[in-house]
């Protein structure tokens, strides 16, 4: 039986004692931590976001890699055209490269009647987020086109620079001042696009080149900025300041530079280009081919000509030539000019040999030959140009006096493109693939000034 125990004095009466502990186990939804358990950590509480799907990360990729993408698109359109551009008289490239400018024309109008923000047009909702790298695409193939047919009508570092300055015009056209002014880098673009491509066109169509040729181009060229101009001002999307100062000002502004870079003889004379030169001791026709004679310098295994020219008293310093130019193009005459550097007034013309030549639109071109007697020691530069005086193509070399006494061996290197391998057995052809009368002689000596 128990009994009540008294209250310790100080005690409050009727406080009951604490339970002692209860050895039992735990309930059965009780997580028991684990004897080498770490504390938890504050973040790992924190909800992790979801990841996003393929088409967002490229999204994402794209906003913080705008230069590498413009940068991309551009020279993905440049090797593309590096590999399948034909001849520039070809059909189906002329037809190409009208419908990059149609396409271009289209998006530019559409980009300015539905403006970032705004709903995009019904027809393209699915791929308009592509609209940018559409435009750097086409601006690639076109810019890239038309770098390499320049390349081949002057000099590399004139299609290079060209090169150089279009990509900076675009990216440009990317940097947040530029993009304050609205589509002017754009259309400055479009304006020079459109220029290159009637002034390469035109040419091929008519049979000539000349300035006049050249100014019906970008008189046709401003024709198609005044439609942009008409179409945005007929859809109310511009109003007549905005239309000018986005539109008229920097499109027939560089319409106007193209042009006076043609007059000071910076444009080349597109689409002439010479596909092969080189100086010679002595060029002898055979047949269809040219036998061109040379000593080679083992330490220059890649030259096939004498641009280090050992001279001796009588010897002729030959420039020959292979020139192309267009199916159909009329008969033209070109220039040779010989200049001398000479030391005390710098670089003279010593001769003008003007050449008529004969276009037949053949791939390797029609090829020519002019010379220069007794040429003195010293540094020469050949050039050839059109009748205007546009630059073709030049050649340098160098002449030392030959000190040497015994016989020159001279190698020859067989100018022939167009002649195929014979097989075995075969006999040969009747005929020259190019009769010998299509080929113009050298200049008589009378006609050179040494």
């Amino acid at each position: 039986m128990t009994s009540a125990t008294s209250p310790t004095p100080g005690e409050p009466a009727g406080t009951p004692e604490p339970a002692p502990a209860n050895p039992a186990s735990p309930p059965s939804n009780a997580v028991i931590p684990s004897a080498d358990a770490r504390p938890a950590d504050p973040e790992d509480s924190t909800p992790t976001a979801k990841t996003g799907s393929l088409m967002e990360r490229v999204q994402e990729w794209r906003k913080k890699n705008e230069l590498v993408e413009i940068a991309a698109f551009f020279f993905i359109g440049f090797i593309y055209d590096v590999v399948t551009l034909s001849r520039i008289d070809d059909t189906l490239t002329m037809v190409q490269q009208l419908v990059y400018l149609g396409v271009l024309a289209t998006l530019l109008l559409l980009e300015q009647r539905h403006p970032e923000g705004t709903e995009p047009p019904k027809a393209l909702v699915k791929v308009w987020r592509w609209r940018e790298d559409a435009i750097h695409f086409f601006y690639g193939s076109l810019l890239s086109s038309y770098t390499l047919f320049f390349f081949k009508s002057a000099s590399g570092l004139t299609a290079f620079m060209f090169l150089l300055i279009m990509f900076g015009l675009m990216v440009a056209n990317e940097l947040p001042l530029f993009r304050q002014l609205g589509p002017v880098v754009r259309v400055g673009l479009f304006s020079l696009c459109v220029s290159m491509y009637f002034a390469y066109v035109l040419p091929v169509i008519i049979g000539k080149a000349n300035f006049w040729i050249f100014l019906l181009a970008q008189v046709l060229a401003g024709g198609v900025l005044f439609g942009v101009i008409h179409l945005l001002r007929r859809w109310n999307i511009v109003d007549q300041v905005k239309a000018l100062r986005q539109i008229a000002i920097p499109g027939f502004g560089v319409l106007a530079v193209v042009l006076l870079f043609y007059v000071v003889r910076v444009v080349p004379p597109v689409p002439l280009a010479v596909t092969f030169s080189g100086i010679y001791h002595g060029v002898k026709k055979e047949g269809a081919a040219y036998h061109l004679s040379h000593e080679p310098k083992w330490w220059k295994p890649w030259q096939k000509g004498d641009q280090d020219f050992l001279v001796r008293s009588g010897d002729k310093a030959y420039y020959f030539f292979s020139i192309f130019a267009p199916k159909g193009f009329d008969w033209y005459t070109v220039n040779v000019r010989w200049y001398y550097d000479h030391p005390d007034k710098g670089w003279t013309l010593t001769s003008t040999v003007p050449l008529t030549i004969r276009n037949k639109g053949i791939e390797r071109g029609y090829r020519s030959y002019a010379y220069t007697s007794n040429p003195k020691p010293g540094d020469w530069r050949v050039v050839l140009e059109t009748s205007d005086g546009h630059e073709i193509s030049r050649l340098s070399f160098a002449v030392e006096q030959d000190t040497r006494t015994e016989p020159r061996q001279f190698a020859t290197f067989v100018h022939d493109p167009d002649k195929k391998p014979d097989k075995p057995g075969a006999k040969p052809a009747d005929k020259p693939e190019v009769a010998p009368q299509d080929i113009p002689q050298a200049v008589p000596q009378a006609q050179q000034k040494p």
